[in-house]
């Protein structure tokens, strides 16, 4: 594996040793020919396209049904450094959902002035309707992904929090099956934290949050837009693997305050929803009254407290972008200790002044939609033209408030197979993270690798890959 150009090296030392954690895989890379890696990604793909593992690109010319192209050779965190990510990880859930129970109440941290009232009340993100109103147990994001990047040996940064309806944990757990089936030998030589509990946690999670978590049996189900959402394989992986049924929204009803779910019986009585679907499309006689993907009467029966929504409606104020540079000041506000990590450092384009330095550093730094997502509507300026500069700055004066920038992160890179053998690219993880009698995280995530030499983007929509992840335990 080559240099990776003044990037860190997460298998190699700067004399090109192997780093502690990747020792027994370099030495095993090294008798490997490419031929077979090559093989084994093939196999990969095989495995994939069995069990119909794809996503959907909206808006593409071509098929719009794609495999995520999966690398063979798996990111390794060692035991120390994963302690200090989930120490870190666990802090800020617990520190974002008490800023929306506080939000949807007194709103102290706006009375403290520690965070601007125009930023959260005229936020498309905040639900008035939720005002008032405390989920069970006062957690309000039940799943959280949580994107990390690193710098250095011992630099992460959080890039963004998703707090709405993160996905990937799917790919996460076909990852490491597909991994354990290519190399088995591997997983004796390594002691790999498991990731195959995720559904049994998730499981657990979602009934302690139920209306009545004491009731003997509970009724979850995963509520889906239906078959052309680009995360459809995994709200149906999720439905089986915890044993619950994967409904539409024609397939539950409200009666009386509560909600039912139409069976080939009699009707019965749901508890807990984990939606897939976005707040607006909930409701339509509370939100968007042309939606045909919620449950009239749905948010009604919820604030009534007979059935629990996971995520609760209005989550996304806390992974909103113009959020997101005040989430230290969130952290210490709601724990009294500092972030154990650290944000990028970040530009609010809304800021007079944050907006005069982004418009004068377009070329060297990265611009993105407060909203946005997947690798849309964002600038990475040293790998933009002149022409992409231009027309861009254009869009970001006539919307500022619409954009954040942050400074061009020299990600790190990981050994991984490309046409011409192993080569570093670059990488970021996605942590997941279950909130209800307890916080659980599932030890690694989903890497994500672009796959492109140079490139930053990870995202699958964007040409981007994933890898299995390995976490040492010691």
């Amino acid at each position: 594996m080559s240099d990776s150009s003044g990037f860190f090296n997460e298998m190699l030392e700067k004399d090109g040793s192997p780093r502690a954690p990747y020792s027994r895989i370099a030495n095993w890379l090294q008798d490997k020919p490419n031929s077979f890696l090559t093989k084994k990604s093939r196999d990969a793909e095989t495995i994939f396209r069995r069990l119909g593992i794809t996503f959907a690109v909206y808006g593409a010319e071509e098929a719009t049904e794609r495999l995520i192209p999966f690398d063979p050779i798996p990111r390794i965190i060692a035991a120390s450094e994963w302690r200090r990510l989930s120490a870190g990880i666990d802090q800020r859930v617990r520190a974002l959902n008490a800023f929306l129970h506080d939000i949807y109440h007194r709103q102290e941290i706006i009375r403290a002035g520690r965070i601007p009232a125009n930023l959260i009340l005229q936020n498309e993100a905040f639900l008035p309707e939720m005002a008032g109103f405390t989920p069970a147990r006062k957690v309000y994001s039940h799943i959280i992904g949580t994107d990390l990047v690193r710098v250095s040996e011992d630099e992460f940064y959080v890039l963004e929090d998703n707090t709405r309806t993160p996905s990937g944990v799917s790919y996460m757990m076909e990852n490491r099956e597909t991994m354990m089936r290519l190399f088995p030998e591997l997983f004796q030589t390594h002691n790999v934290a498991p990731v195959e509990r995720y559904p049994e946690n998730l499981r657990q999670t979602l009934e302690s949050v139920a209306p009545d978590p004491a009731k003997s049996e509970q009724t979850i189900v995963v509520l889906t837009p239906g078959i052309y959402n680009s995360a459809y394989f995994e709200h149906a992986f999720l439905a089986d693997s915890m044993g619950v049924e994967l409904v539409e929204g024609r397939d539950l009803f409200v009666d009386a305050g509560k909600v039912f779910m139409r069976t080939t019986r009699a009707p019965k009585q749901v508890d807990v929803i984990y939606r897939r679907i976005d707040d607006a499309f909930l409701d339509p006689l509370t939100f968007n009254p042309g939606s045909m993907l919620g449950v009239p009467g749905l948010f009604d029966a919820y604030r009534a407290g007979n059935v629990t929504i996971c995520n609760a409606p209005g989550t996304g104020i806390a992974d909103d972008k113009a959020i997101y540079a005040y989430v230290p000041d969130i952290i210490e506000f709601y724990t009294g200790q500092k972030p154990i990590l650290n944000n990028v450092p970040t530009w609010n384009c809304s800021r007079e002044d944050d907006l005069a330095y982004v418009l004068d550093n377009l070329a060297d730094i990265v611009v993105k939609e407060v909203h946005g997502s997947g690798g849309y509507g964002m600038l990475i300026g040293p790998t933009a033209s002149k022409r992409e500069i231009a027309e861009f700055r254009k869009v970001l004066e006539n919307n500022p408030s619409n954009y954040i920038a942050q400074p061009t992160l020299a990600l790190s890179a990981c050994p991984t197979h490309v046409a011409s053998g192993i080569a570093p690219r670059h990488v970021d993880l996605r942590p997941f993270v279950l909130i209800g009698d307890q916080v659980r995280i599932t030890p690694g995530g989903l890497t994500r690798v672009a796959l492109k030499k140079g490139s930053l983007v990870v995202n699958s929509s964007q040409g981007g890959g994933t890898k299995d992840t390995w976490v040492l335990e010691d």
